[in-house]
């Protein structure tokens, strides 16, 4: 699945199974260490946040997502991507 932004850049999803895992806990440990980062009343331990993204992205409640104007990627919720989507098609 691929979808473009008001400038043209090219989201491309990237199954979270094609990293190394050495590779996705990387990214997984950069994303929950972001500032902003709101885990509910109680402070989550980085294990729990790294198991809970994890589970996400398994799931498919997420996804990785690679930006080719960036030459980023990021992990979204994947309910947050498809309203993205809708709303650049309207």
């Amino acid at each position: 699945m691929t979808s473009r932004d008001s400038v043209g850049a090219q989201r491309i999803i990237v199954p979270a199974q094609r990293l190394s895992p050495e590779a996705l806990n990387r990214m997984i440990e950069e994303f929950v260490t972001r500032s902003g980062t709101d885990y509910g009343r109680r402070e989550a331990s980085l294990e729990e946040k790294c198991a809970a993204v994890r589970r996400q992205l398994l799931d498919g409640r997420a996804l990785i997502t690679f930006d080719s104007t960036t030459q980023t990627c990021s992990i979204v919720l994947s309910e947050d991507l498809r309203h993205f989507s809708r709303q650049r098609k309207e």
